[in-house]
């Protein structure tokens, strides 16, 4: 029961709105269905299927809100909730930016599910893994990985009349390769809504190959020097900076996007003219959501164009406050870039590093979106357009908005974690330490 069509939980949460007797009341109801396997040493450890539902109730008298959540569907049970959820808001304080239910919306329907990998079994699954522990085994390597695939639908519905529901499918894979000895490390991680392009074997294989590659690592100084960024280790500089684009945070001077006296930076030059990010909810290779959790439409938008900042977000709270309109930020994210392949990055650089991923990244400034963190899992140094030898981990102190004013060159983007981000090419990154890890 756990993944409902869009008339099956429109009928359950018109049933709950009936209930009410608050002055609004918002009812969500969310299920998701799928499986996993987790693999470590060239063996399975576990595999599972999660099969799971729940509706939550937000019932609001005044400006009083209370929440309650259940997973029993019968008639009596959801009466119980609402009940609950009522008690709870007499019993709450006002909330004083509490904004009144929207109306009826109209959504598009996403592209977000893929039936192929609705219809994924165990069977699906262990073949996929067996295809990555072939390579593993046979370079007599070990690996560690966990593949999960999952079916999800999101649906909302309100005493106002709005409506919104949305399915969509996921199959994500990680896997890392060491050498027996311990002294080589690989990783490569991957997600889609498609089943199709998801290729475990091929995924195995540059993890493998990374492994052995790191094998014997030399020391350099620290110091700043011009890096390749492979998409994954782009993307976990970036998640951070994301996070910035956000109006409130700006206004209040808590962030990046904070302006020095006051005000934001929206509409300045922030980064190099080669910089665009945008965000696209039909985007083909990054399908999302066209509604966001406050029950406004996700649009295609402009965060960035040639390096100025063209928008930030608005939630319905602030943009009320600011005399704006409200701007929902979806997480899918493109970073526009061009058309040349890592190695064709590679192949252009005189001398540089190539960093396969960060790990363990920290704020240091949260005005500059200063970060901290350590390379992982391949670190190679680059030399006459070839990978020379491996390279013992750095420590970085390093600001993504700094980078992103140091783009030399950018490749052709791929999906990676919640975005779409290209190979980059960054001059000047600051390496400040050296690590023994692996």
């Amino acid at each position: 029961m756990a993944i409902l069509s869009k008339e099956e939980a429109q009928a359950i949460l018109k049933k709950v709105i009936g209930f009410s007797k608050a002055d609004a009341c918002e009812v969500s109801l969310n299920g998701s269905d799928g499986g996993n396997i987790r693999y470590a040493r060239n063996a399975v450890s576990t595999a599972g299927q999660i099969s799971v539902m729940s509706l939550a109730v937000n019932s609001t008298f005044g400006k009083k809100t209370g929440t309650a959540t259940i997973n029993e569907f019968d008639d009596a049970s959801l009466q119980k909730v609402v009940k609950r959820s009522e008690e709870l808001a007499m019993l709450a304080p006002e909330n004083p930016e509490y904004m009144p239910l929207l109306g009826p919306q109209d959504f598009p329907e996403s592209t977000t599910y893929n039936a192929k990998t609705a219809a994924m079994t165990p069977d699906t699954r262990a073949d996929m893994v067996a295809k990555s522990l072939e390579v593993s085994k046979a370079a007599k390597l070990e690996a560690a990985g966990f593949l999960e695939n999952s079916t999800r639908f999101n649906s909302v519905m309100n005493s106002k009349g709005l409506f919104a529901y949305n399915k969509s499918t996921n199959v994500s894979f990680s896997v890392t390769v060491r050498n027996q000895e311990g002294t080589g490390s690989g990783y490569i991680e991957q997600d889609f809504n498609d089943l199709d392009k998801m290729d475990t074997l091929a995924l195995s294989k540059i993890a493998a190959k990374k492994a052995n590659g790191s094998a014997g690592a030399k020391a350099i100084e620290p110091g700043k020097y011009t890096v390749i960024l492979e998409p994954l280790a782009a993307s976990d500089m970036l998640g951070n900076m994301f996070r910035g684009f956000d109006a409130r945070s700006a206004d209040e001077g808590r962030s990046f996007m904070s302006k020095k006296g006051g005000g934001t930076r929206l509409g300045e030059q922030l980064f190099s003219e080669n910089i665009n990010i945008y965000s696209d909810p039909f985007n083909p290779e990054l399908p999302s959501s066209t509604w966001d959790r406050d029950g406004l439409p996700n649009k295609r938008t402009q965060w960035v164009e040639k390096g100025v900042v063209k928008n930030l977000s608005y939630s319905r709270y602030w943009a009320a406050q600011k005399g704006a309109q409200p701007l929902p930020f979806n997480r899918s994210i493109v970073l526009e870039g061009g058309n040349q392949s890592l190695e064709e990055l590679i192949k252009g650089t005189e001398k540089g590093i190539l960093v396969t991923r960060f790990w363990y990244i920290r704020s240091v400034d949260p005005q500059t979106l200063l970060l901290t963190g350590l390379t992982r899992d391949g670190t190679f140094y680059i030399e006459n357009g070839e990978i020379k030898f491996p390279l013992k981990n750095f420590r970085f102190n390093e600001s993504p908005v700094i980078m992103l004013n140091n783009v030399e060159a950018l490749g052709k983007p791929v999906r990676t974690g919640s975005g779409m981000i290209p190979p980059m090419k960054i001059r000047d990154f600051t390496f400040t330490s050296l690590s023994d890890a692996v």
